[in-house]
């Protein structure tokens, strides 16, 4: 299967494994592209640069195929000099970065004279055609179905995805609410180059989280997750757990962030997503979690998608169109 994202970045199929923070590491990352997607390390999951060179050269080790550097701006508490980490990404010979957060417009000028392609994930029509004209190569959409943050404007990607691609002429990635092949063929058919997943790649054997949060959301239905930090305009969608609804719950009392960021914070995140207790701390997943069974291998998972959209493209929806045809032949 060809698009223009698999031409653009020299990958086998038109799947993206997005950057996750903590979660894309040099082993999702590699073994995401070794199943011929691209794999997506998060810059700001290492805390030094150093850090992440060292990182970006373990992911080399592991893979001879294109992968990609997250780089998300603005989004976290702790001061980050950003010009060091885009130094690091630029020196490390790294071809391809996913931006998120705030415009990458202060640094285009550098990936562009580095030869880097850039995806940038944006949550509104209007951010995406503000992406293009400073020159990014691809938009990853998001829609409201999305795990983190899918912005406040409230669009689902049946209408997002459509939206964007008959604004833009650069190549556009359906992010949010995917999990198999059903949402690649959809993507598609609404005019997307391709598809970008998080939280099906979070549940595979290869992320580098507890064992106990894939089975959780395994288990849950569409249902499980819950919007918080509405009332700070920055909201992110979670799993639905007793944090979630603490902060929710003080949200609607008119409490100031101050007053939920401990159970909010890095180190309880961390404690859930390495002890496997769901409850511990804010879990980031998306609504698409209802639609996974399974914890694959990246390669069966990037298997079974290609196989399940290849199917419903070439027989089931040709099938249609020649009973179609038939009938009309017989009228």
């Amino acid at each position: 299967m060809k698009t223009r994202i698999t031409e653009l970045l020299g990958i086998e199929t038109p799947i993206v494994c997005g950057g996750m923070m903590r979660v894309g590491t040099a082993d999702l990352a590699a073994a995401a592209s070794n199943a011929g997607a691209l794999g997506v390390m998060t810059a700001l999951s290492q805390p030094t640069v150093e850090g992440l060179e060292a990182e970006i050269e373990r992911c080399r080790s592991k893979t001879d195929k294109p992968f990609g550097v997250n780089l998300t701006v603005g989004v976290v508490a702790s001061e980050i000099n950003y010009d060091d980490y885009v130094s690091a990404i630029i020196n490390s010979g790294v071809k391809i970065v996913e931006t998120a957060g705030r415009s990458p417009e202060p640094f285009m000028e550098r990936f562009k004279a580095a030869g880097i392609k850039v995806i940038h994930k944006c949550v509104a029509v209007r951010h995406a055609l503000a992406a293009q004209r400073i020159g990014v190569d691809v938009v990853s959409i998001d829609g409201f179905e999305c795990a983190g943050h899918p912005g406040e404007q409230d669009v689902g990607g049946l209408v997002l995805f459509p939206a964007a691609t008959q604004a833009l002429d650069i190549p556009v990635l359906a992010s949010g609410g995917i999990a198999d092949g059903r949402g690649l063929a959809a993507a598609l058919s609404l005019g997307c180059e391709g598809i970008n997943m998080g939280t099906r790649f979070l549940v595979t054997q290869e992320a580098p989280i507890h064992e106990g949060i894939k089975q959780k959301v395994v288990e849950m239905d569409e249902n499980q997750t819950r919007l918080i930090f509405r009332s700070f305009r920055n909201t992110a969608r979670v799993y639905k757990n007793t944090v979630a609804d603490e902060v929710a719950a003080l949200e609607a009392s008119g409490a100031e962030f101050g007053e939920i960021h401990h159970l909010v914070s890095g180190a309880n995140q961390e404690k859930a997503w390495s002890t496997g207790d769901i409850d511990a701390g804010m879990v980031t997943v998306g609504m698409c979690g209802g639609l996974i069974n399974d914890i694959p291998t990246c390669e069966e998972l990037v298997r079974n998608v290609m196989r399940d959209a290849e199917e419903i493209i070439s027989a089931r929806l040709a099938g249609m169109l020649a009973g179609s045809a038939a009938s009309a032949s017989v009228a």
